[in-house]
């Protein structure tokens, strides 16, 4: 358990929650390095496989930089290089993470949500980058990402007026995955999980490496060139991509590993 935020640890899932309930899970620079340091970690661990993201209590997820600490003249050093909560400019991370959104995610909380891979959402969710209503900007990744994720003139309505979004909403645009009664939450979340450990984490690290990249090629023969993405030559050297194979043709369930083959 950190100072600003806890861990915990289901088998190949790790479940880190942002644990500053009484400003709202808003983050300021030690929170942003602590949580850094925890998907260094995840990272760096070949049997962490999957991670979710949270925030503790239920009013919000993230109510993104705590102004209050910086207007007091709080400590603004150390930010560090991943960005919010150590995600949103965190780009080589190939292991997928889901934002479990249990309450408000305003600007950099939105951002770090958006720098996940799937986003489940309380029914009580709200999302917005309200930045200019402050005289700021959603530099943390939200005005890039956001236009690449849900249509130019739906995303421009977000941004230019600050407005809040419910998560259905969310849904309906297309940057909210699943949206499930609060209660539910994190049993949603562990569930889309649970999924994605049905599949192999050699090929699920290579899919959101190839997905994610490829974004940033507009020609569509030279994004399909697999010698831009090496998590595909990991996929083909491993263990999983024998494993899958065969575990179908003995109609029995998968061993992955997601290790090179020794």
């Amino acid at each position: 358990m950190g100072e600003f935020s806890e861990s915990s640890r289901d088998g190949h899932v790790l479940t880190v929650t942002i644990n500053r309930p009484e400003v709202m899970n808003a983050l300021h620079p030690k929170a942003n390095a602590e949580l850094a340091g925890v998907w260094d970690e995840f990272a760096a661990d070949p049997d962490l496989w999957v991670g979710i993201i949270t925030g503790a209590g239920d009013r919000a997820f993230s109510a993104g930089n705590d102004l209050k600490h910086q207007a007091s003249g709080g400590d603004m050093s150390g930010q560090p290089a991943s960005g919010f909560a150590g995600l949103t400019s965190r780009f080589d991370l190939d292991k997928p993470i889901i934002a479990a959104v249990n309450g408000v995610a305003m600007g950099g909380g939105f951002e770090i949500a958006l720098a996940c891979d799937i986003i489940v959402a309380s029914e009580q969710a709200l999302f917005a980058l309200p930045e200019p209503r402050v005289g700021l900007a959603a530099l943390a990744g939200g005005l890039q990402r956001l236009p690449r994720i849900i249509p130019l003139k739906q995303a421009m309505g977000m941004i230019l007026t600050g407005r809040r979004v419910p998560a259905s909403e969310g849904k309906e645009l297309g940057f909210v995955t699943d949206v499930v009664p609060h209660a539910e939450l994190m049993e949603r979340a562990r569930a889309w999980a649970a999924q994605i450990l049905e599949c192999s984490p050699a090929s699920i690290r290579a899919s959101k490496q190839a997905a994610s990249r490829s974004l940033d090629i507009p020609n569509l023969q030279e994004s399909m060139n697999n010698g831009q993405y090496p998590a595909i030559g990991d996929l083909f050297r491993s263990e999983d991509f024998i494993e899958g194979p065969l575990a179908f043709a003995q109609k029995r369930p998968p061993n992955w590993t997601g290790k090179p083959r020794s």
